[in-house]
């Protein structure tokens, strides 16, 4: 800026010379005083100066005097959570704006893997979809923070909303005037685990064509048995063909909660801390098919999703994942966020929000875990 206003003074003073045919001592006499106000470029910054320790922090970590920038790819149901995190983390660092960009979990990865976008943070509704997406290429260590569940969530102003219970969801949803909606499983681990809940619920409720009635006739989604496993086959999104009739499908999960809201479909499957955030009503599914215990992980493991990028995603339970990519523009940033996510300040968020943290958090490899965040494991 310093450059530009003595630019500028000096063609005024060329046009005064010109115009007016001042004398040249005046002129250079002009040119000095103007010097002496504006200062050099190369001049220090005295000890007498107003720079206050905040703003010499923004330019040891931007270079200018500029707000450092912390980016943030998370799954869509971590939204409200991260929030919270980002008003305390920029109180904490005033310098530091922290940008969030919210999506399905393949699609946050995705972002870096295949668009070469850069990212300081990727917070996974799967913590599987870290290695198996990303390692080793793009990192090497994550932290396992969270747990969650499928439920069904619905409001009073959803039809049959005071018949649905746990043991008859699957019954409402077929009838032929209920909406419902689910994300898509391509790009969203809420949508693949939308499909395992559906194909669990078979076994445990001793109905067989409880899959076929609610998506296998409403979708193009294909579910294959094979050897005890089954296999749902997603084709490519733009081929998935939803019963618009019947379901509502969205890329992420929560963009389905204002179309429940405003009634434009009755229920929708959801992680349990989502219908908590939003306020909304829920059914509660046994923990044989919500996908939230470890008890069942043997159940679990009998349903898999082949997606459209053929990846086979296998039934476990709900865990998510956090990790510092290798492309990451600021790494230590990225650190002391997840340093403030598994502080008790940064648990108690997740459990006011209806999430339970993992406590303390489980890493793939400690070796690997940047040192700062070891003793919080």
């Amino acid at each position: 800026m310093t450059i530009f206003i003595n630019h500028y003074v000096y063609l005024n003073i060329t046009m005064i010379i010109k115009n007016h045919i001042l004398p040249i001592l005046t002129i250079s006499l002009l040119i000095v005083a103007i010097f002496s106000v504006t200062g050099c470029v190369d001049n220090e910054t005295t000890p007498d100066s107003d720079v206050d320790s905040h703003d010499i922090t923004a330019n040891q970590t931007t270079g200018s005097g500029e707000e450092a920038i912390l980016k943030i790819f998370h799954a869509g149901s971590l939204s409200v959570p991260m929030a919270e995190l980002e008003e305390k983390f920029e109180t904490l660092h005033p310098d530091v704006d922290v940008q969030r960009e919210p999506a399905g979990s393949r699609a946050c990865i995705q972002k870096i893997t295949e668009l070469n976008k850069q990212s300081d943070i990727l917070a996974s509704a799967d913590y599987t979809l870290i290695p198996t997406m990303m390692m080793p290429e793009y990192t090497n260590w994550y932290l396992a923070f969270a747990k969650n569940q499928i439920v069904i969530a619905y409001t009073d102003d959803s039809k049959y909303s005071n018949e649905v219970n746990s043991d008859n969801w699957y019954d409402i949803l077929r009838r032929p005037d209920v909406t419902f909606g689910f994300s898509n499983p391509n790009d969203d681990p809420c949508g693949y685990r939308s499909v395992m809940v559906t194909q669990l619920s078979e076994a445990h409720y001793g109905d067989e064509s409880i899959f076929d009635d609610l998506m296998g006739d409403n979708t193009a989604i294909a579910m294959t048995f094979d050897n005890g496993t089954y296999t749902a086959v997603m084709p490519n999104s733009e081929y998935i063909e939803p019963n618009t009739k019947k379901i509502m499908m969205r890329s992420m999960e929560v963009e389905l909660s204002s179309a429940l809201e405003i009634g434009e479909i009755d229920y929708f499957y959801i992680y349990r801390s989502v219908a908590v955030q939003h306020g909304f009503k829920f059914v509660e599914l046994p923990p044989q098919i919500d996908l939230s215990s470890v008890d069942y992980a043997d159940e679990y493991n009998t349903v898999r999703v082949r997606t459209a990028d053929d990846k086979i995603v296998v039934g476990t339970p709900i865990v998510y994942g956090i990790t510092i990519p290798d492309n990451a523009m600021q790494p230590e940033l990225g650190i002391e966020f997840v340093k403030l996510l598994l502080s008790t300040e940064g648990q108690n968020v997740f459990i006011n929000n209806g999430q339970p943290p993992i406590v303390p958090a489980v890493t793939n490899d400690a070796e690997n875990v940047p040192a700062e965040l070891r003793a919080l494991l």
